[in-house]
């Protein structure tokens, strides 16, 4: 079998074992072990290079696709460690005698965990799709299956966010189907069994009509893009981030998003081999701005701190959209931008579940000296602030140099100009949050025991996840920089 489909089947796998197992703790034990399987995996396929080299091959991996493979796969083995100690702290608080409540809980856990591992199934699948029609099935799977995950605490609320989440993205969706039929169309006559995948149609772009590629590229960005949560086709996010449990809005934010932005990035690449590259940029240009200007309006005395990082999300990939737009040097960035922003905001969302278990609270208002009453997670909580800044040394300094570079080096004035000042507004807006979070005397709600507060699966993710953040920003082994600059050549970053 080959590693693109094994990284696809081995959690599908697992998710029909975890719907069929009754007891809780084995079925825990599932979900660390696959996510720690597919991890190895995924180094395993970096160490042997790329796999899938044929133009016409639907499944592949090599540099388009490991990187942001590699950053779902770890986001989500930190994601499932966090996530087996949040369940049997679950279980353990709604515990009933009666059988009837047991069973329920025991099946609303079993669905969960299926769910999870269904996520990374098809997360994997949207990484390695390089043919447009199996990418756009990939995506809409995605949506399926994390619905439900998004609606684990059956409050009327996380209804709303999960309704609000389909019915945003499916519109998104089929937008992006009736892109792929105008694709279809642009391909020159003749050429109906050309396969749709990403390098065959590059091969073909110059012959492919070019007014019906620009429409299809418009349907595609607007369709995934929707899903991407640029704006303003945002609006699910900010309720679904909010609403889910603090794993999912993790794997949402790290690995969702980029799953979207892999898909537009593949219909960009077209483009470029088309000689339309100014313009599928100048959109992305476009978009990356409004979405960095919208977010940094609704970041302004925002009082929900994980609709606070909801709309951090916003503005993090409006950031990738522009650096990918601008190409070159910015790409790069915008490569090294999204690997950074999947770890830095997995640890963010996981800090925030943390938080959010000791005050009950998601309001801003009622969490105080977080640094007092929760040493670790008050302490993972600053470091996640300055890391999602964008301050030395963590990698999306780094990373937004390279984009700052990038702009710079093709004098785009007005565009460095209003990166530089979103980028202002949003530090401001958050730092005014996060510091007063932090420091103080702590809240009433904060002075519960320590120990019954940070157990050691709470602490140890967001932990490594920020460790990553770091790691990036001070030392890019040899192996990720070039994997890096293979994702910006072959996504059409390189121009």
């Amino acid at each position: 079998m080959n590693l693109p489909l094994a990284l696809v089947l081995l959690p599908a796998g697992a998710a029909l074992a975890a719907f069929l197992t009754r007891a809780d703790r084995p079925r825990r034990v599932l979900l660390v072990a696959t996510a720690a399987t597919h991890a190895a995996l995924v180094i395993a396929g970096w160490a042997r290079g790329a796999t899938g080299d044929d133009a016409e091959a639907w499944l592949g991996l090599g540099p388009a696709e490991l990187p942001f493979l590699a950053a779902t796969s770890l986001l989500f083995l930190a994601a499932s460690v966090y996530g087996a100690g949040y369940l049997a702290r679950e279980a353990a608080a709604e515990h009933v005698d009666h059988e009837e409540g047991f069973l329920f809980q025991n099946t609303r856990e079993a669905a969960f965990t299926g769910g999870l591992l269904l996520f990374l199934a098809t997360m994997s699948l949207v990484a390695v799709s390089r043919h447009f029609g199996l990418l756009w099935v990939a995506v809409e799977a995605t949506t399926l299956v994390s619905a439900p995950l998004i609606y684990f605490h059956r409050h009327h609320r996380s209804l709303e966010a999960t309704w609000k989440y389909l019915l945003v993205c499916s519109v998104g969706i089929a937008f992006a189907l009736l892109g792929n039929f105008f694709l279809a169309g642009a391909l020159p006559r003749g050429a109906s069994h050309v396969p749709m995948t990403q390098a065959v149609l590059a091969e073909n772009a110059a012959r492919m009509n070019p007014a019906w590629l620009k429409a299809a590229f418009v349907l595609l960005l607007v369709g995934y893009g929707t899903k991407m949560g640029l704006a303003p086709m945002h609006t699910w996010l900010p309720d679904a981030h909010s609403e889910a449990p603090s794993m999912v809005s993790a794997l949402l934010s790290g690995a969702l998003l980029n799953g979207a932005l892999l898909a537009i990035l593949r219909a960009h690449a077209v483009c470029v081999a088309a000689g339309l590259g100014d313009f599928s940029g100048g959109l992305l240009v476009f978009l990356g701005l409004v979405s960095m200007g919208v977010a940094a309006a609704f970041l302004i005395h925002q009082t929900d701190y994980k609709r606070m990082l909801a709309y951090s999300s916003v503005e993090h990939m409006g950031v990738m959209a522009l650096g990918w737009g601008v190409g070159g040097a910015a790409a790069f960035g915008a490569g090294l931008h999204m690997m950074g922003h999947a770890f830095t905001k997995g640890m963010l969302f996981l800090a925030a579940g943390n938080l959010l278990a000791i005050w009950r609270s998601k309001q801003t208002s009622e969490v105080r000296g977080a640094l007092r009453a929760a040493p670790a997670s008050g302490a993972l909580w600053l470091t996640g602030f300055l890391a999602i800044s964008g301050l030395p040394p963590f990698g999306l300094f780094l990373s937004e140099l390279r984009i700052l570079q990038g702009l710079v080096a093709h004098a785009r004035w007005t565009e460095t100009a209003l990166f530089l000042a979103f980028l202002a507004v949003v530090f401001v807006a958050m730092a005014r949050v996060f510091l007063r979070m932090v420091f103080g005397e702590p809240s009433a709600k904060g002075e519960t025991p320590l120990r019954l507060r940070e157990p050691i699966s709470a602490v140890l993710p967001p932990l490594a996840l920020g460790l990553g953040a770091l790691v990036l920003g001070v030392w890019i082994p040899s192996w990720i920089h070039s994997a890096l600059q293979g994702m910006g050549l072959m996504l059409g970053g390189g121009r």
